[in-house]
């Protein structure tokens, strides 16, 4: 975006990559920009790490290329030739203790056709889809769960074999209670306008196509999509912005002379303030300034979870099958959720690590925090059970490596969208303040881009708070 800063010095609250963002739009318009993170890491839940020496993602480890935000970003701060789309897109199911091949043709894991699920659901669920041209038309009224809704259109046995764990595996969440309108708008929309499900997913499906969307669907990053975070931090530095680590924001407050930011060492003055915080530290940071605003934040969940990344042997994994690795359906009562076969997946994990086969699977949901609590040593006991039961490997893993994520994934209940709406009326209340990040508009990584893009825009346009303030006011 190519518009002449006004907006003076900006202080970014947080380094996740939606803060990231937000900072390297703003400073390629020019704005003095200062982005604090709190911990010695940034990027979030973005986080690239090693394994029996090679390098490996054990945050997240691919991004929506559909979505033009992340790989735009990434092509803005040098990644481009390393840019790389998975090596297969194959996926299972690992339903009712068979693997069997993920079904085509869905939306989020809402199917068109009962044709191709012969695999997936009984002869009774398969019945009980094909009724959905025949009940009448279902209310979504102003939002809906999405586990609800299809639940009454398909029957609970799609939301419970494919839904649940493809959406529910997105967010970590509960499908009977993720609000549609959230999660998955385009779905929205064909439930407001059509009364067969079926016929809803298949013009989605429909309009899809006519768009002649070409390429990869998900993309990844040679090294790791947690190289990104640096990368961009790199780009921020360069053009002169000032980036510190271990500085967490203790105070917010709104002057006559613009914001003051607290840390334990000092108090910088801005002009304008992005706050791109985790929902729970954006509500303590706002109590005294926005107090309504602070309010609807508390009020947001979060699931927490862990990966379990493994190093084998490669010819201890021969009897792994071919894909990129299959998702659980947590109706069938497994600890893990998903497993994803890193090696078949990346070419470059495949390149780095010729004499290894390296995997990861994923624990936890909303409400199941139960399983975060034991040891490491546990959690790769229950994965390898699990994964010995699923695919028959018995090998044991020459290296192993847990990563608990705890609080990282906001949760996007029924009525999520107004509860936003109502965030964002009360902070644009506020002079020169705009927050963005995962809490918002999405949790995939374009969607937390475009969110701090767009804090970062809306900052650019506003009129001018305060002028005159110097960097530091004191201690």
């Amino acid at each position: 975006m190519n518009v002449e800063s006004r907006t003076g010095h900006v202080v970014v609250i947080g380094g996740g990559i939606s803060g990231l963002a937000a900072a390297h739009r703003l400073v390629r318009a020019g704005a003095r920009v200062t982005l604090l993170e709190a911990t010695d890491k940034l990027g979030g839940k973005l986080l690239v790490g090693e394994i029996a020496g090679a390098p490996v993602d054990l945050g997240a480890e691919s991004m929506l290329a559909r979505r033009p935000e992340a790989v735009a970003l990434a092509r803005e701060v040098g990644l481009g030739d390393r840019l790389q789309p998975p090596a297969t897109a194959t996926a299972s199911l690992w339903n009712r203790g068979v693997l069997t091949p993920m079904p085509m043709g869905h939306v989020m894991g809402v199917p068109s056709d009962p044709a191709v699920l012969g695999g997936v659901l009984s002869a009774d669920g398969l019945a009980r889809m094909r009724q959905d041209h025949e009940l009448a038309r279902t209310e979504v009224g102003d939002d809906i769960a999405i586990g609800e809704y299809v639940a009454a259109r398909l029957g609970r046995e799609v939301v419970d074999r494919l839904v649940e764990p493809l959406l529910g595996g997105v967010y970590a969440g509960d499908v009977y209670r993720t609000s549609m309108r959230a999660a998955v708008p385009q779905l929205f929309e064909a439930a407001r306008t059509y009364d067969s499900l079926l016929d809803g997913v298949r013009e989605i499906q429909r309009r899809a196509a006519e768009k002649q969307q070409t390429g990869p669907v998900f993309m990844g990053i040679e090294g790791g999509i947690g190289t990104l975070p640096d990368a961009v931090a790199d780009a921020v530095r360069v053009k002169g912005g000032e980036v510190l680590l271990r500085t967490p924001v203790i105070g917010l407050t709104r002057g006559a002379g613009g914001w003051q930011v607290r840390t334990d060492e000092r108090v910088i003055a801005a002009d304008s303030v992005v706050l791109a915080a985790p929902a729970w530290a954006a509500s303590a940071l706002l109590a005294a300034e926005s107090p309504a605003a602070a309010a609807e934040l508390a009020a947001v969940e979060y699931a927490s979870m862990a990966l379990v990344t493994m190093a084998f042997r490669r010819r201890d994994a021969q009897s792994l099958p071919e894909g990129s690795g299959f998702l659980v359906p947590p109706v069938d009562g497994r600890t893990i959720k998903a497993s994803t076969f890193s090696t078949r997946k990346w070419g470059w994990v495949d390149a780095a690590a010729p004499d290894l086969f390296l995997l990861r699977t994923s624990i936890g949901r909303y409400g199941e925090e139960e399983h975060l609590h034991r040891e490491d040593d546990e959690l790769v006991e229950v994965s390898l059970r699990d994964l010995r039961a699923a695919t028959g490997l018995a090998a044991r893993p020459v290296a192993t490596e847990v990563t608990r994520w705890i609080g990282g994934l906001p949760q996007y209940p029924v009525g999520h969208p107004d509860r936003v709406a109502r965030v964002r009326g009360e902070v644009a209340k506020l002079p020169g303040l705009r927050v963005c990040g995962a809490a918002y508009d999405g949790v995939g990584i374009p969607a937390c881009v475009a969110s701090g893009w767009r804090a970062a825009d809306e900052i650019m346009l506003t009129p001018d708070p305060a002028r005159g303030t110097d960097h530091e006011a004191g201690e």
